[in-house]
């Protein structure tokens, strides 16, 4: 089987869709599927050339829409030689190109009389772009209102004609129902998501780690790891985190005053756990803010630290040495780096609004809270008072969830079956 699958861009810091791909590929080829990834960005980009499989740069993409005037006539002379198309996200000028080429075959004759040449399955998966949170949040009044027409005209088209929607969870397909109508798709599949396993932890991980950021040479530390953005609630975060120094500040100071830190086993209170920021962002006008916001509290200058994005042995270190992982985000789609921190055997803190909060509470894996101040100073204040004992379950859980629920190959098994087909 051939498939194509078409995307914006394969630049790993535009986050979750890319990810699918490069998670995907290498299973699906070992079940007989020959993936080629066709993108809006630059040939000569540095993250390309580096991936098992085919990738067809034809960018790179002009304006926010994506646009580049090479994909129409690619699709056109290349897209029947594929048994299907998967197209990752919405909004974005390669589903309108895919539309457009699909309807441009329909009814053509291929060449020297053969028979008309037949057309490849299209598939969408959404990547949580119809979440509601979308047509919903304050300061998106004027972008909603560009969703809504751009539903009308282009997008309504794509998603109801193609041969199905794909989602990575019950909690993504529920939600896609609700802020567009007309919404019928002709088939929505749950196919879930799923990771390669991490690489064992090792000396060079650790080294890695220490030479990105030294400060954390034996020291305890809670992990975000994201796309520094408005939508991850990394504000809500860093005001929780100021309330818990704060909190331990004053106990130290004032004896008599209990302090959530303290582990009576011991006798002495526990470390103050200093919070990691890691991921892209930090230039941008909010991340330079949250940047400002730690600068501007005496008590968080040495505690909160922002190594940028990580990679590799590093990002991988990051997670294996953390105590705990933390996603405090207004909406997550899945959360491809918390289910890392699950493989890594790391428990996790997150929000309501990360997806697969259900199955992450059901399993024991994590504390689950709701997307507001109050919320994210619960879920570190609630894991400040957990044992060592139960911090460590916690995180086997985690281990087993992942196995179960996320791991590469299943994650691959079912993608296939919706491509044929085949699903339960």
């Amino acid at each position: 089987m051939k498939l194509l699958q078409v995307i914006g861009s394969m630049n790993p810091s535009t986050g979750g869709p890319c990810q699918v791909i490069r998670n995907s590929a290498p299973e699906l080829e070992k079940q007989g599927v020959h993936t080629v990834v066709v993108c809006m960005d630059d040939p000569a980009a540095e993250f390309l050339g580096k991936d098992a499989f085919a990738i067809k740069a034809l960018g790179p993409g002009k304006t926010a829409w994506c646009y580049s005037p090479k994909l129409l006539p690619w699709l056109l002379e290349n897209i029947t030689s594929f048994d299907a198309v998967l197209l990752h996200g919405l909004w974005l000028y390669p589903g309108y190109a895919l539309q457009k080429a699909i309807e441009q075959l329909k009814g053509t004759k291929a060449t020297f009389g053969k028979e008309k040449a037949a057309l490849p399955k299209l598939f969408v998966m959404s990547h949580g772009m119809l979440d509601p949170y979308f047509q919903r949040a304050s300061g998106r009044k004027f972008k909603a209102l560009r969703n809504w027409i751009y539903w009308k005209l282009i997008e309504g088209k794509v998603i109801n004609e193609a041969e199905g929607v794909l989602f990575t969870c019950k909690e993504e397909k529920r939600l896609a129902r609700q802020p567009f109508r007309p919404y019928r798709p002709k088939k929505e599949i749950n196919i879930g998501f799923g990771i390669a396993a991490p690489p064992p932890f090792s000396l060079k991980m650790r080294n890695a780690l220490q030479e990105k950021c030294p400060e954390l040479k034996n020291c305890p530390y809670i992990l975000f790891l994201s796309r520094i953005h408005e939508k991850k609630g990394v504000d809500l975060l860093i005001k929780a985190y100021a309330t818990l120094v704060k909190t331990k500040r004053a106990a130290s100071v004032m004896p008599g005053l209990p302090c959530e830190m303290d582990k009576p086993s011991s006798g002495k209170p526990a470390e103050l756990p200093k919070l990691v920021i890691a991921g892209p962002g930090i230039e941008t006008t909010y991340g330079q803010r949250m940047y400002e916001l730690v600068l501007e509290n005496p008590d968080l200058r040495n505690s909160v630290l922002f190594p940028g994005m990580l990679n590799g042995d590093a990002k991988w270190a990051t997670f294996y040495c953390s105590e705990v992982f933390i996603l405090s985000s207004h909406q997550e789609n899945f959360g491809i780096a918390v289910v890392e921190a699950l493989a890594c055997g790391k428990p996790v803190l997150i929000s309501s609004q990360v997806n697969i909060w259900q199955e992450i509470k059901a399993a024991g894996a994590g504390l689950v809270a709701e997307d507001t101040p109050r919320g994210v100073e619960t879920l570190l204040q609630c894991w400040s008072k957990l044992s060592i004992a139960e911090k460590l379950r916690m995180g086997r859980n985690g281990r087993e969830l992942y196995k179960v629920r996320f791991a590469n190959r299943p994650a691959a098994r079912k993608l296939l079956q919706a491509l044929t087909y085949t699903q339960e």
